[in-house]
């Protein structure tokens, strides 16, 4: 298992060097080292990298088993997926959570496991993807690990009954790295 210290210059090093677009020349980079927990099973090859760019949507909600206290309640995301040089190559919205190429290709995927990714950022996650509708660059997707985040975490702003329903947008970048079963 790698320790939350390292994680930090993991996330960094794969900022600069894995934001890698949908569409890439050549063999793909080695992914960088991830926490045991997100790691994709054997059997996959890494397929995609993007960069996400975008909001994370909070609501102030009553909390699950506790209705006299609140708390804010991730809703979902609104974000650009990039390739390395900035262009828009994909979206990632949800609910439910949908990451949709330019060509119209999308997926949507369940939580398998997170991993801590320090102070001030929402965490690493693996999720496994339902099969793609449509045919192109989502087509065969096996897993998504979103890695390399940066803020992202639920508003400070008090929440409470007299704001209750409210929402907040925070923003966020995360890297995206969509697998496929290996041939």
């Amino acid at each position: 298992m790698i320790r939350t210290s390292l994680l930090v210059p993991v996330s960094a090093c794969l900022a600069l060097t894995a934001c890698g677009g949908m569409h890439q020349a050549g063999p793909m980079p080695a992914p960088m080292p991830v926490a045991d927990a997100i790691k994709v099973p054997d059997g996959h090859k890494l397929a995609m990298q993007t960069v996400g760019v975008g909001e994370l949507r909070y609501e102030c909600r009553p909390k699950a088993n506790a209705a006299d206290q609140f708390e804010w309640a991730f809703v979902g995301p609104t974000a650009t997926l990039n390739d390395r040089s900035g262009k828009a190559v994909g979206k990632y919205y949800g609910p439910p959570a949908t990451w949709e190429a330019m060509d119209g290709s999308k997926v949507t995927a369940t939580q398998v496991a997170v991993a801590p990714a320090g102070d001030g950022n929402i965490p690493h996650q693996l999720v496994k993807a339902n099969p793609a509708t449509g045919s192109g660059m989502m087509s065969g997707v096996t897993f998504i690990q979103r890695v390399a985040t940066r803020g992202g975490v639920a508003p400070a702003a008090a929440c409470s009954a007299a704001n209750r329903g409210a929402a907040q947008m925070v923003r966020y970048q995360a890297d995206y790295l969509f697998w496929k079963a290996a041939a």
